[in-house]
């Protein structure tokens, strides 16, 4: 699951621009209500004009009133005071540049981002398809954290190691979470990227995981740390090979969206139903589909008792945000483009944790357990959309791998669902006191 073939589907878009029209029925979608409230920003509704045939393009505006967030920011609760930390390999040579030019065209207020490279940094090669897929990668988190928290700081990490698959990078990530960490830079961590778990299945990996697991629980229970990991865009399956090219014919995910510490982030659809109204589906086109389904290696966590009922394994995702590319939110990287992937929807979940920290007046942490008491309560189908059409079934070389269809509740496609931050923020921090 490395970000070079989520960063594929963001380019794509570029070429497919006119080809790609929404169509369909609309029966079993998940509607999102309208907004009436009075807007009091300036910021466009609308995606730029070189993606004006897009008509599912998404602005930030259009994302915050989506998801409930644009109310909140009304009240003055856009992630003040708050930091998110975004983990990838390289960077983006430009990052700033890029993103002032995402400002100055949504009216969003400037932001200076803080890259750190604490273990060393190698010169960006223009030529190198990787480099170019981590730098497309980190312009695409930056971006969707500060469209839905706009007062939120960024800092970015980068290692000068390529994460891919099995254990490669993992360490230089680890150690890159631990300065996070350890030097308190922020209290939310974005991590767009994994290594499927058919690739870790060795003991090397086993006892990389490992380390990553003790890391993650001291790091939520004592230290007040929120992680986010996308579920990967290959449906039902992930990589086999270390290379990331052969996908697996059997069902599998990924870590670290497999472990119990992480809130993992799957992907949907999100189609525009005029300019303030929204409708919903699990992502599964021809650009990719939402990773879900269970791990091999972590056991169902208590939390979890409530909606996985199935297997004793850990279920993934927990939640889910836009990540089609064809419905994704305007990036600009030299040029716009809609960006997408489950790279997409785990710093957007980030960016509604920055706002929550915010109201809150604390870092939440481990936000799990209170997600999953909100799905047994009575504010669920407030807090929630409940994505209830759609399935990830994947096919490599001709052979279905089975997936999962969304459900009503829980699935192991869209998991409880996309917030309704408004509603979702307050209950939270509620569930978290009780």
């Amino acid at each position: 699951m490395q970000p070079v073939r989520r960063i594929i589907f963001f380019f794509v878009m570029c070429l497919l621009l006119a080809a790609c029209s929404q169509g369909g029925s609309n029966a079993g979608v998940t509607p999102i209500g309208s907004s009436s409230a009075p807007v009091v920003d300036n910021s466009p509704l609308l995606c730029p004009a070189q993606l004006a045939v897009r008509i599912n393009c998404q602005s930030p505006r259009s994302m915050r009133i989506a998801y409930g967030v644009e109310s909140l920011m009304q009240r003055g609760f856009t992630g003040k005071g708050q930091t998110v930390v975004d983990i990838v390999s390289f960077g983006s040579p430009t990052l700033q540049a890029d993103m002032d030019v995402f400002d100055r065209n949504f009216n969003l207020p400037p932001i200076t981002i803080k890259v750190l490279a604490p273990f060393g940094a190698i010169p960006f090669d223009p030529a190198n398809n990787d480099m170019n897929g981590w730098a497309a990668e980190t312009e695409l988190d930056v971006q969707v954290i500060h469209a839905i928290a706009p007062d939120a700081n960024i800092v970015v990490l980068t290692s000068p190691v390529s994460e891919t698959e099995g254990t490669i990078g993992l360490p230089e990530f680890l150690k890159l979470e631990q300065y996070a960490v350890n030097n308190h830079l922020g209290t939310i961590i974005s991590q767009s990227w994994g290594a499927s778990e058919v690739t870790l299945k060795d003991s090397a990996g086993q006892q990389e995981i490992q380390k990553w697991d003790a890391f993650y629980k001291q790091a939520t229970t004592q230290q007040g740390i929120t992680f986010f990991g996308s579920s990967g865009d290959n449906g039902s399956t992930d990589f086999a090979d270390l290379k990331a090219t052969i996908l697996s014919k059997q069902p599998t995910t990924s870590f670290p969206t497999d472990d119990p510490w992480v809130t993992s982030v799957g992907g949907t659809s999100l189609s525009r139903a005029g300019n303030t109204s929204f409708q919903e589906t699990a992502w599964n086109n021809r650009f990719g589909a939402s990773g879900g389904g269970y791990s091999a290696f972590f056991t169902r966590p208590v939390y979890q008792g409530c909606c996985v009922k199935s297997t004793s394994m850990r279920g993934v995702p927990d939640v889910s945000g836009n990540a089609d590319p064809a419905t994704g939110l305007a990036i600009y990287t030299g040029g716009w483009q809609l960006g997408g992937g489950t790279s997409a929807s785990a710093p957007l979940w980030a960016a509604i944790a920055a706002i929550a920290n915010q109201m809150a007046g604390r870092a939440l942490g481990f936000l799990n357990p209170a997600l999953y008491k909100l799905a047994g309560s009575s504010s669920y189908a407030q807090d929630f959309h409940d994505i209830i059409k759609g399935n990830n079934n994947e096919t490599v070389d001709g052979t279905i791998v089975p997936g999962y269809a969304a459900a009503q509740g829980w699935d192991p496609v869209t998991g409880l669902g996309s917030p309704n931050a408004e509603k979702l923020i307050p209950d939270l921090i509620a569930a978290m006191k009780s």
